[in-house]
């Protein structure tokens, strides 16, 4: 499964049609310890650039925004009693949204992960 990746520091890996969307662990580390998030309701369409979430820590709230079209069909439900699991697996359990995808051309003006790590090094 590939992953591609925002210049906002979100990360987005697809499974057929759907998929799965969170916030970079380099995201992660610079907000320091995650304490809440709020996470959109299913069934919500979003379009790309669209904030769907805010993840709020020690340091700042910042907002989370979609990387592509489409209706979130899951949130990551255990982020409401467990919002540290961002910093802990930002790229596995840390997950916030899975999206039913519009327009799966928008994956390609995605950075792969080479991209990323030039874009934050």
């Amino acid at each position: 499964m590939t992953t591609r990746y925002t210049e906002d520091h979100e990360w987005i890996t697809v499974d057929g049609d759907t998929a799965t969307v969170g916030i970079t662990a380099h995201a992660a580390e610079q907000l320091g310890d995650v304490v809440f998030v709020e996470l959109p309701d299913v069934g919500k369409t979003v379009a790309k650039g669209d904030e769907f979430a805010v993840v709020e820590s020690v340091k700042a709230a910042s907002e989370v925004y979609a990387p592509v079209d489409g209706e979130i069909v899951a949130v990551n439900s255990v982020l409401d009693d467990e919002p540290a699991k961002v910093n802990e697996d930002a790229a596995g359990a840390g997950w916030f949204v899975k999206i039913k995808l519009s327009d799966a051309a928008q994956l390609d003006g995605l950075m792969d992960e080479a991209a990323y790590n030039a874009h934050i090094a």
